[in-house]
């Protein structure tokens, strides 16, 4: 059956329920992450899943409380996989070629570590003894910048893409779709409520959208651009006539189980489907 994991749900103030963002899809047994924000390897072995084991990922946009774990995922995957992992696919927009290749090409900043490991004895003997054999090969991805409306075919589902209104020109931000035989979910990445989004998302069986706090509260301190508050992601999964909305990226603030409380209450006047506060290490199936 279809699988939802949060792996992280929080922003870039780390508290000690939640930190960054990293979403993984498990469809037709593949497993799909959605950014790779701080600890996100590590929050990938708590729920059991090797790093080996995630073939694609796709980042919405590249602020490092989504991609920060990145070098981490990617040089633990190629170690541990030791030759016998896939070539892991990497999308996302513009600068996510130029980052991998910054991160493990052959002058980028992580390849002192995967030289030692390609050319000392000791490695090449913890190499063999996980079952590669010599000699090793540097860690190789694809990676690839995708524009908005853009789609991306697997064998047993398919990813399109939409802009998000983010922090442009800054930086480019994208919310995806993934579609199988038997699901649609929906991840925003950071956006304000808009229309590339609602209509990406329309009648999508999940949408997993930010939620940086309480919308009464964001309109007073002048955080309401460029991002979802309660009633914002609300507004979204109800135009788009989605199943069950998903809250992730969620600040301290809203953390709080009395301010849940009140904006539940709020946003039920508007969107009238099912509504999950997602805590870090969440799942579920997808019906």
């Amino acid at each position: 059956m279809n699988k939802v994991f949060i792996l992280g749900a929080g922003t870039p103030t780390p508290t000690k329920e939640r930190f960054g963002s990293s979403v993984v899809l498990s469809i037709e047994n593949e497993l799909v992450m959605f950014d790779c924000g701080p600890a996100t390897t590590h929050k990938l072995i708590k729920k059991g899943i090797l790093p080996t084991q995630v073939n694609s990922l796709f980042f919405s946009h590249h602020h490092f409380d989504h991609n920060v774990d990145y070098p981490c995922f990617l040089l633990s995957r190629w170690d541990q996989g030791a030759g016998k992992e896939e070539k892991l696919k990497v999308y996302g927009p513009n600068l996510t070629e130029k980052i991998s290749e910054q991160l493990i090409g052959p002058e980028g900043v992580f390849s002192y570590d995967w030289k030692a490991r390609v050319n000392h004895p000791l490695s090449q003997k913890v190499y063999q003894n996980r079952g590669g054999i010599l000699p090793r090969k540097p860690p190789s991805i694809f990676s690839k910048d995708i524009k908005s409306g853009s789609t991306q075919l697997f064998d047993k589902f398919e990813v399109h893409s939409r802009e998000g209104k983010h922090v442009q020109p800054y930086l480019d931000s994208l919310a995806y779709r993934l579609d199988s035989k038997k699901n649609s979910v929906v991840y925003t990445g950071d956006t304000s409520p808009c229309e590339d989004v609602v209509e990406l998302s329309y009648k999508a069986d999940v949408m997993i959208s930010m939620c940086w706090d309480d919308q009464e509260i964001m309109n007073q301190i002048g955080e309401n651009e460029g991002q979802c508050g309660t009633l914002g992601a609300a507004m979204m999964a109800s135009e788009a006539k989605v199943k069950h909305l998903v809250l992730t990226h969620m600040g301290p603030n809203i953390n709080k189980e009395s301010v849940q409380r009140k904006s539940l209450k709020e946003m039920k006047k508007i969107f009238s489907g099912k509504i999950t506060f997602s805590n870090e290490l969440d799942e579920f199936f997808l019906n």
